[in-house]
């Protein structure tokens, strides 16, 4: 394993500066997820650990040992891209081979080994004869990250690998990256996604970048429960967090509040807000209210089990006691 750590990364392409000074430390061992909206650099930070892009300024170091001319296949990197990038005239185990089959000294034995250990691992041991067209998405991309695998990295890399697939098999797949990271342990992985739904469930730490800097690092609760900025705030849940203002806020001695929809309580009579039902949303275990209260966006109450509420209707709600955010006229949480 390796313990990365970056210290004033700057890149710039041309005059256009994408990262702009970032310090972080990656821990060995740990699951550490880069999420953010489209176009806050994620991907290039990637890039710049893997070596695939130079980095403009700062210094990169992998446990210790400043790395940035060193080239990715001395790194003891392995990445996984979106596009699953097989080879379509190979098969699965040739496609897995294929990295090993470059290096010196590897007999085909202890080859075969790693391909049959990396394809038991993911479940596609049945599937090393087939080509890359006879598989389905998931598994596509499961022989990638196989492919990774057998070259035994210290470091494991992957670039938003579940946008290909539908919303079932992204679960699955998901499933299949938190066991690799279990049964892997010693082995340290970066994972971007703009999607905080996977940032949450398979991080140890969560860097939440925007516009080429961190707005924050922590664990995902520490994200969800103590955001650093209404931004944060916003990004991490799902729903995204009610962001209420100016008279609304006013009880509260805050220019924004902050308040999730699982932390509304609609009141039979008497709340501390009333809004107009405009949409619901039945999912079975739970359902969305969403209400128009003269606020950016529409407030959304999230409900235990189905909900009777429609549109029209008029509802009263309060906020579950210490469940508040409070944040002062620059985005930043007042506590």
């Amino acid at each position: 394993m390796a313990s990365i750590e970056l210290r004033n990364i700057r890149k710039a392409f041309g005059v256009v500066e994408v990262i702009k000074g970032v310090d972080l430390q990656v821990r060995s061992g740990e699951f550490m997820v880069f999420v953010g909206p489209s176009g806050c650099g994620k991907s290039t930070l990637l890039r710049l650990i893997c070596g695939l892009e130079d980095i403009t300024s700062g210094e990169m170091l992998f446990d210790g040992q400043v790395v940035n001319a060193l080239a990715p296949s001395k790194r003891g990197i392995a990445m996984v891209f979106q596009s699953y990038a097989l080879y379509p005239h190979m098969t699965v185990y040739d496609n897995m081979a294929f990295g090993l089959t470059l290096e010196k000294g590897k007999g085909r034995d202890e080859i075969r080994q790693r391909v049959e250990r990396a394809a038991d691992m993911l479940q596609i041991r049945p599937y090393l004869d087939r080509l890359p067209k006879q598989l389905s998405g998931g598994q596509r991309q499961r022989v990638a990250i196989g492919r990774a695998i057998t070259r035994d990295p210290r470091v494991f890399l992957f670039d938003e690998p579940l946008s290909n697939l539908d919303a079932a098999l992204r679960v699955a797949t998901r499933i299949e990256i938190a066991k690799l990271h279990e049964e892997m342990s010693n082995v340290t992985m970066i994972y971007v996604t703009h999607d905080q739904v996977e940032a949450m469930t398979l991080a140890d730490r969560i860097c939440v970048l925007r516009d080429g800097r961190i707005e924050q690092v922590g664990t995902p609760m520490e994200l969800y429960e103590r955001p650093d900025s209404m931004f944060v705030a916003g990004f991490i849940g799902s729903p995204k967090m009610n962001f209420l203002s100016g008279e609304l806020a006013a009880p509260f001695g805050a220019s924004t509040v902050g308040i999730r929809g699982e932390h509304l309580v609609i009141k039979p009579s008497e709340g501390l807000w009333s809004g107009k039902v405009i949409h619901t949303e039945n999912l079975g275990a739970d359902s969305y209210v969403y209400l128009e209260m003269g606020t950016e966006e529409p407030v959304v109450v999230r409900l235990d089990g189905t909900t009777t509420y429609r549109s029209g209707d008029t509802v009263h709600i309060s906020p579950i006691d210490g469940k508040i955010h409070r944040f002062d006229g620059a985005g930043k949480p007042i506590r």
